[in-house]
Parts: structure tokens; C-alpha cells; sequence
């Protein structure tokens, strides 16, 4: 317990998107607010999670608590991507490619919030399709998932990496 609490302290957290919610029942409107919360350690870890309360810094506690339970590791090259991919959730596409050193993040808002907390600062995206955040964030997820490093890619193919 004590590890994981010390874990915690070196996470950065984001808000990507906190919407109003309405859900029509019998007696009136009941209203609520989601939040879409994205978490990582700047060191190849990142995460997120959504979480809807009736109130918004409940909401954003609960989605940073998914965040923390859902982080996964994302091979890095220096502070870049290995390679290009497109990522794809829903209707939302997120194409990410590597860029020289210097060039920074270029990237729109839910997509700079995970590039951020993973912890890499060169790279070109472009979003594509839906404009919706949720779907946006699970795209990029995707892409980033299916990055493989050098050493994995030589490992896979019974090559030395010099030899890619």
C-alpha cells in the first residue's frame, strides 16, 4: 500500500472534458456531470478514466481513479514515437508520427492531454472523424498501444537490432 501511495505522488493528472449531463425521469430532469480525467508519470506510463457524479470535483475525483487503475506502458523513442500509426476508436482517428527533436507537440486538445502525461514531446498528430473527446482519447490510446519498440520488433523476428 505504502508503494503504490508513493507511485501516486509523481502523477500528473489532466482534464480533458467536463460535460453537463440530463437524464429525463418521470418526476423533472436529474442532472449530473461527467468528466474525462487522463493520468500519467511522464515516463512512458500514461492512463484515463471518466467519471460521472452529481457534482464536478466528485466526478473528476472518480474518472482519476479509473485513470490510476487503467494506466498502461507505452514503449518511447528518446522523447518521440518509434514509428507512424493511426489509431481508431468509434469514429474518431488519430494518426501519430514521430518528429525530429525541437518540434514539440503538435496536437489538438485531447490528444496533447495523453502525448503530455505520457511524456512525449515530439510528435505530429492529426485527429480525424469524430470531434468527440471520449472517442478522441480512446483513438490515441489505440495508437498508442500499438507501438512496438526496436527491441521488441528484433526480438519478434530473431534479429539483432542493429540489423533492422
Amino acid at each position: 500500500m505504502a508503494k503504490r501511495a508513493m507511485s501516486d505522488t509523481d502523477l500528473k493528472d489532466q482534464v480533458v472534458s467536463i460535460r453537463r449531463v440530463t437524464k429525463v425521469v418521470k418526476g423533472g430532469k436529474n442532472l449530473s456531470f461527467s468528466a474525462l480525467v487522463v493520468v500519467g508519470d511522464q515516463k512512458g506510463r500514461v492512463g484515463f478514466g471518466m467519471g460521472v457524479a452529481k457534482e464536478v470535483p466528485v466526478a473528476i475525483r472518480k474518472g482519476l481513479e479509473r485513470a490510476k487503475q487503467n494506466m498502461v506502458n507505452i514503449p518511447m523513442s528518446g522523447f518521440s514515437v518509434p514509428h507512424a500509426v493511426l489509431g481508431r476508436f468509434g469514429a474518431g482517428k488519430v494518426l501519430i508520427k514521430p518528429a525530429s527533436e525541437g518540434t514539440g507537440v503538435i496536437a489538438g486538445g485531447p490528444v496533447r492531454a495523453v502525448m503530455e502525461s505520457v511524456g512525449i514531446r515530439d510528435v505530429v498528430t492529426k485527429s480525424l472523424g469524430s470531434p468527440n473527446p471520449y472517442n478522441v482519447v480512446r483513438a490515441t490510446f489505440d495508437g498508442l498501444t500499438q507501438l512496438r519498440s526496436a527491441e521488441d520488433v528484433a526480438k519478434v523476428r530473431g534479429l539483432a537490432v542493429e540489423d533492422l
